[in-house]
């Protein structure tokens, strides 16, 4: 039997239950015999000042969801945090080690497996009402049983326990600040993405929630986007389990979010979560990262040392604790370059883009100075290529975290399926920083139809990095209409080097999406004169 036959997928595959089991039986005897010498003192110093304890809280319909307490016994004023679990039958205890960080620090801290994960009851809802209750229920057991005053109170979530905390925050007043990471804004925009179906996201999430218990409602949504089914109905049951939709409640109390996101994000795409950003009014703070899902914070939940968590902990001690620590002077966004791993700090988003250099589609297969008109490019559906987003979800992420992006050998993209434009060598390093967007015609003959779109970083050899892409597909034009596309590719810091060019790649095919084109249908992509299509490059 293969490693992989043996082992369910997860979308936390580097971390190690038997570890954090084995941390957390220490919290509760003090024995650290085998232990890391960082856990060992780990679990020493929070032992000296709090206790641990696992149980069960009440949740919503009377569902007991499993749970840790760690809790000082001391009468002085404390802060808490509450920490929803991800999506893992892990649960809670994917957070043991940074929930300990906490409370070490002076916070009391309850982390809990949300229903239908592992040992806690219920079902599965998607951050549905029930799980927005059982957050505030979580934070009633918090507070009972705190001591001394309460002075502030955080949400902290990673991935599902992140759209969870920012539900939370939005209903329920008590709430002062929250960290979400690895997060959605807007699930309808994650699952349809220009109107295009993730699938490759939504196995995920299935694969990952094998052993979890989804309501039927659920299930029947998950397989309702496998399908291409009830659109309209996919969409309003995303509405209230989007953040998006309560955001004046969190801007009427300008609730400070910290968010952290990977630019090459396979579930939760960042741009959904931008559109939330940028509207948020109140504090705020967007640390973008190489990688994938849950990826740049992984290492800090088993203690290795990660700027994400780091941040997380001031986010923290600044909000709830009044803690002078310079965060709040940083600036709003934190981007980490691609493949440079520079850090830069932004004052707002919109910041990073200097200005729009246009890049004319034209028939030569040159992205042009100038527009030109006149030309056709043939794409045939249903037929793959070398250019892809990603080899697998979440895992590809781990690669590019350790210098080993995928490389795309671009002469092995088959022109005969593919639409292909390049530009010159780039006469100095073009620094990449914002949204790109793309504007493209193009004839469908029959009715439904998909592309997506690839840009590529492309070195003198031919090898390429991806930089970005995004899907696109029409499901309302008739047959044989022209169908003008605009579309914002998916947010990017990235450095093209001197020399080397960049390459838009459009194909009608991706295993990532699920596409409503007619197996050998074809698309023919042009420009008119009145509507010329282009690519704008956010420049920084």
């Amino acid at each position: 039997m293969t490693q992989a036959a043996r082992t369910p997928f997860s979308l936390y595959p580097e971390l190690d239950a038997t570890s954090l089991g084995a941390f957390v039986t220490a919290l509760e005897s003090g024995d650290v015999t085998g232990l890391a010498p960082a856990r060992a003192a780990e679990v020493a110093e929070l032992r000296s000042v709090a206790v641990f304890t696992r149980g069960k809280v009440t949740g919503a319909d009377g569902d007991l969801l499993d749970a840790a307490l760690w809790r000082h016994t001391g009468i002085q004023p404390r802060p808490l945090i509450v920490m929803p679990s991800p999506w893992t039958s892990l649960g809670w205890l994917v957070y043991a080690v940074q929930a300990t960080v906490f409370a070490a620090r002076g916070y009391n801290v309850l982390a809990y497996t949300t229903r239908g994960f592992a040992a806690s009851e219920g079902q599965v809802e998607v951050a549905g009402a029930l799980d927005v209750a059982d957050g505030s229920r979580a934070l009633d057991h918090l507070v009972e049983r705190s001591a001394g005053p309460v002075t502030g109170i955080g949400f902290l979530g990673d991935s599902y326990g992140s759209g969870i905390s920012q539900l939370v925050a939005a209903h329920d007043t008590r709430v002062d600040a929250v960290v979400a990471l690895s997060s959605w804004g807007d699930l309808g925009e994650a699952f349809y993405e220009n109107s295009t179906r993730h699938v490759e996201a939504v196995r995920a999430l299935l694969k990952a929630a094998e052993k979890a218990r989804l309501s039927p409602q659920t299930q029947s949504v998950f397989d309702n986007v496998l399908a291409g089914r009830d659109v309209p109905g996919t969409l309003a049951w995303a509405e209230p389990r989007s953040p998006f939709t309560h955001i004046k409640e969190l801007n009427r109390r300008e609730v400070p979010v910290f968010y952290a996101h990977a630019w090459h994000e396979t579930l939760f795409p960042p741009n959904q979560t931008l559109k939330m950003f940028n509207e948020l009014t109140g504090p705020k703070r967007l640390v973008l990262s190489i990688g994938d899902h849950s990826g740049p914070e992984s290492s800090g939940m088993f203690g290795l040392p990660n700027r994400i968590w780091t941040d997380a902990h001031r986010w923290f001690d600044h909000h709830l604790k009044g803690v002078d620590n310079g965060i709040a002077d940083e600036g709003q966004v934190l981007s980490e370059v691609m493949w440079s791993k520079t850090l830069e700090p932004r004052p707002t988003w919109p910041s990073l883009t200097e200005h729009i250099h246009r890049l004319h589609l034209a028939g030569g297969g040159e992205l042009a100075e100038e527009p030109e008109a006149g030309w056709t490019a043939t794409v045939v559906c249903g037929v793959d290529t070398t250019a892809t987003v990603a080899d697998a979800v979440v895992t590809a992420g781990y690669a590019e975290m350790a210098g080993r992006p995928k490389v795309y050998p671009t002469d092995d993209i088959d022109r005969s399926v593919a639409a292909v434009w390049a530009s010159a060598p780039a006469a100095e390093t073009t620094r990449l920083r914002g949204t790109p967007k793309l504007r493209v015609t193009y004839r469908a003959a029959n009715p439904g139809s998909t592309f997506v779109a690839y840009l590529l970083d492309v070195a003198p050899d031919g090898s390429a990095h991806i930089v970005t892409h995004a899907p696109y597909s029409d499901l309302e034009s008739a047959p044989d209409s022209l169908i003008r596309a605009e579309i914002e590719l998916q947010a990017t810091a990235y450095d093209v080097q001197r020399g080397n060019r960049l390459m838009l790649v459009i194909d009608a095919r991706d295993p990532f999406y699920g596409d409503a084109n007619l197996p050998r249908a074809t698309l023919a992509f042009t420009s008119p004169e009145q509507t010329p299509s282009y690519l704008d490059l956010p420049l920084g």
